[in-house]
């Protein structure tokens, strides 16, 4: 955290500090259960479509973090705080993912009332750097990939634990969740079943993707990543690197190139410019989505579905 950020927090939290006590004075719990219905917070877009696609007309879902917005260097307003403070439920993705919630924030709360889920607890989690060769690894700052939910399978897992966490907050609804549980479990089950048999024939086994938050795909069904700005978007690549790209390009006649709507396409612009240049060749740019948000008409497991069809179009490619 840089020192500017730390400022921004210490307003916050004094902020915050006068807002707690009147919050305290005029009853805090009149703020949980409003509607009859669970009060939820959720860090970022996905764990929230989960949490609403299980709780359904039982929670009242407020996403702490815009849609398609970088996560990484989010910080909270005061608002987002209280909010926090009056959630009887609290869901994180976890694995470094809000490093500002776990370290600057949560400690900061009263959360005497409140169960707090970090959803990629207890998960088989990747080491920074597996899914992309050497060469290419990026320093994220922390120990593990956070980009979970991005791959069908670990977002099921997700999945169960934020149901699992409802039932333990509100049980007389239980059955409820349990059905919709299902049905969200269901779906998620065939995607990865559909990844697993739709990329087994591939015949390429590396993507060029603008952002490498890709590892878990590429752990599960069977290829590699080489990115541009590695699993941080605020790192910003050298000539080296990119020059680097370029020449694998040419040399294993890659013509296939990804980014996410929630970024610049500039550097894939880059590389695409360079590469047509070099070769000849047509170069296409996919999309290969971080779920952050809707987009292109697009709710979360739209772009799940639409990344495979996009996979299979670069991977499939003789």
């Amino acid at each position: 955290m840089n020192s500017r950020q730390a400022i921004f927090l210490l307003a916050v939290f004094g902020a915050l500090a006068v807002a707690l006590v009147s919050l305290y004075v005029l009853g805090g719990q009149q703020s949980q259960m409003q509607d009859g219905k669970v009060s939820v917070v959720a860090t970022f877009y996905p764990l929230a479509y989960m949490t609403r696609e299980i709780g359904g007309d039982h929670v009242s879902v407020r996403v702490l973090i815009p849609y398609n917005t970088e996560v990484h260097s989010w910080q909270p307003s005061v608002s987002d705080m209280i909010a926090l403070t009056n959630a009887e439920l609290i869901v994180l993705n976890g694995a470094g993912l809000e490093p500002w919630f776990n370290e600057k924030v949560l400690p900061s709360l009263n959360l005497s009332r409140t169960v707090v889920l970090d959803t990629t607890e207890g998960l088989e989690l990747l080491a920074l750097g597996e899914g992309e060769p050497e060469a290419y690894e990026h320093d994220h700052g922390g120990e593990y990939d956070p980009h979970t939910w991005i791959s069908p399978y670990m977002a099921g897992k997700q999945a169960e634990r934020i149901y699992s966490a409802l039932v333990e907050v509100d049980p007389s609804h239980s059955e409820y969740y349990k059905a919709r549980w299902d049905t969200l479990k269901a779906k998620l089950d065939s995607l990865d079943a559909r990844y697993q048999q739709e990329l087994a024939n591939k015949s390429r086994s590396e993507i060029i993707v603008s952002h490498g938050a890709y590892g878990y795909l590429c752990s599960r069904y069977g290829f590699e990543q080489r990115s541009v700005i590695g699993l941080t978007a605020d790192k910003q690549p050298s000539v080296q690197e990119l020059r680097a790209l370029v020449d694998f390009m040419v040399e294993h006649n890659i013509s296939v190139l990804y980014v996410d709507p929630a970024y610049s396409p500039s550097y894939i612009n880059t590389l695409k410019g360079e590469l047509e240049s070099q070769t000849g060749m047509a170069v296409k740019i996919l999309k290969l989505y971080l779920a952050l948000g809707p987009v292109d008409g697009k709710d979360y497991l739209d772009q799940l579905a639409s990344n495979l069809e996009n996979l299979k179009s670069g991977l499939l490619a003789g």
